[in-house]
């Protein structure tokens, strides 16, 4: 479309209203925005339709040619106007805006006379319609050689497109990564070399009502959990995993199997059968940092582990707003994924399942005083067995390792307390934290076993730091920890106490291309004050599209 074209359609809402109407590829080229045929019929179908010139309050034509098109259009409905009948404008029109209506007009009476009712049409308006296509000959022309273009192009992308109901989403993340010190956690030299690894997720996001979502998604990787033990090139402790690990040799697998609706005005209903998690269905309260892609570097820094307690398995999440400033979220997960990496929920026998397997039952209230202070309490009742490919974890993978199985592996339930917040004291600045306690306890064996559990972290996030786009992230918290513990003949997190120590710089390159240093810091590594201090250097690069 020619500059002076795209230039008479801009300052005219004429022409813009008329061909919207008059054909629904033009609000292709209007818009830009509009990606499909659906988008496109949804421009013309927000324009209301006119009977007669008179009722544009902004176009007082007095000449005979606006007079004769006020005739037309009043016994032919063929100029499509805004709803409230007004131009935004205050001038007449000119003869490029005229043209268009003038079009959609002649396009109205062939209309009729190919329908057979060609007897509507009386012989003055034909006369008229003929003197009118003559005086303005060389505007139609130009006008129906842009709608011919546009409908070839709108052709085109109805036939190339990916799908009507579907969207393909993707992220490819690289990853060169490397822990080093003096010691591992436990005292065994820390000999480690660097690793340079990726992760590709793809994910096909399909609605059929325009509310809904249904979510499968493709993922792959070969990033090495560092928490080995020093013999096989590991830390030797949970607290040095990145956030966004995991080793599938780079197999295909379906990890994200889900479908998410509206229940009403005020509810919204998530059913995973796979690969639900927390923190992707409730929010954490960590808005920087909460994305395995681009937020923090750390498997501890991105959220609280409460947010954990679901893993990997299937079941249902309720989000209820009755206003907004409350938000109320409750779910139900059943049983993560086996050794084999069969989906646990799935499976008839004993200790599986979706009620007999390890489940969470989880709730959350959200409050939001105002744009600046957002705050969260949360609970989760959860029970864990040996059927799980992790056995049990209490905390995800975060903490040290005792207080992710204090009681040797008997299956064991626990209490779950959390307290999350965000604070914006401008646009640029981002505050939050959380802090969790967990009660937990044997079933099995010597069932008078308990233990208690406490963590915190706070999290510090400078956006359009040194430049636009890029953000500055400060990460500093205490993993979890067996703080006290009955019938348990000793606790190692006795010994002291570790923290965390994260500072991150997303440099955002473009929109699709996002590349993010940092170093991760862990002070007495499993709360134990005689482990030398581990450093985890690593080098992000996320491409989404």
């Amino acid at each position: 479309m020619t500059k002076l074209f795209w230039n008479v359609l801009k300052v005219s809402p004429v022409i813009a209203a008329t061909f919207l109407s008059a054909n629904g590829a033009l609000a292709a080229e209007v818009n830009e925005q509009a990606t499909s045929v659906a988008q496109l019929s949804k421009e013309s179908n927000n324009i209301g339709q006119v009977t007669s010139v008179s009722q544009f309050s902004d176009v007082q034509p007095t000449d005979w040619a606006f007079q004769a098109l006020q005739s037309l259009v009043e016994r032919y409905g063929c100029i499509a106007g805004y709803p409230n009948g007004t131009y935004r404008g205050n001038r007449a029109l000119t003869r490029y805006e005229f043209a268009a209506g003038l079009n959609a007009c002649l396009d109205r009476v062939n209309e009729l006379i190919a329908t057979a009712t060609a007897d509507l049409v009386n012989k003055e308006d034909l006369a008229t319609l003929q003197r009118l296509q003559e005086e303005f000959s060389a505007e139609l022309a130009t006008l129906r050689g842009r709608v011919d273009a546009l409908e070839a192009r709108t052709s085109e992308l109805e036939a190339n497109q990916f799908s009507t109901t579907t969207k393909l989403k993707g992220e490819a993340i690289f990853s060169v990564s490397q822990a080093f010190g003096d010691k591992a956690a436990g005292g065994a030299d820390l000999n480690t070399n660097a690793t340079f690894s990726d992760r590709v997720r793809l994910s096909l996001e399909s609605s059929f009502m325009g509310t809904d979502m249904l979510q499968t998604r493709l993922n792959a990787g070969n990033i090495v959990q560092n928490n080995s033990s020093a013999a096989t090139g590991g830390t030797n402790t949970n607290m040095t995993r990145l956030g966004y690990d995991g080793d599938t040799s780079n197999s295909v697998s379906i990890d994200k199997l889900n479908y998410a609706f509206n229940l009403g005005e005020k509810i919204r209903v998530k059913i995973d059968a796979v690969g639900a998690e927390l923190n992707e269905n409730v929010n954490v309260f960590n808005p920087d940092f909460r994305s395995s892609g681009s937020g923090a570097l750390s498997r501890y820094g991105r959220f609280s582990p409460i947010y954990r307690q679901a893993r990997d398995g299937a079941g249902i999440t309720v989000n209820i707003n009755p206003s907004d400033k409350f938000t109320l979220s409750a779910a139900y997960f059943g049983a993560g994924r086996t050794s084999g990496g069969v989906t646990n929920a799935s499976q008839p026998t004993d200790g599986s399942g979706l009620f007999d397997g390890d489940n969470t039952i989880f709730a959350q209230l959200a409050f939001k005083p105002n744009k600046a202070f957002n705050v969260g309490l949360a609970y989760a009742r959860t029970y864990q067995n040996t059927a799980n490919a992790d056995g049990i974890n209490l905390f995800g993978g975060t903490g040290s390792s005792f207080a992710n199985n204090p009681f040797g592996g008997s299956k064991t339930e626990a209490d779950n307390y959390g307290l999350q917040f965000t604070f914006n004291p401008n646009a640029k600045i981002t505050l939050g934290g959380w802090v969790g306690y967990t009660t937990a306890n044997a079933l099995t064996g010597d069932t008078s076993r308990d233990a208690n559990m406490f963590y915190w972290g706070t999290t510090l996030g400078i956006k359009d730091f040194g430049r636009e786009g890029n953000t500055l992230g400060l990460i500093f918290g205490q993993p979890p920890k067996v703080t006290d513990t009955s019938n348990i003949a000793s606790n190692p997190d006795s010994n002291g106490t570790s923290y965390h120590i994260e500072g991150l710089y997303k440099m955002k390159l473009s929109d699709n291309i996002l590349i993010t240093p940092g170093l991760l810091v862990i002070l007495n590594p499993n709360h134990n004050d005689d482990n030398d201090t581990i450093y985890v250097g690593t080098l992000r690069t996320t491409f989404s599209f």
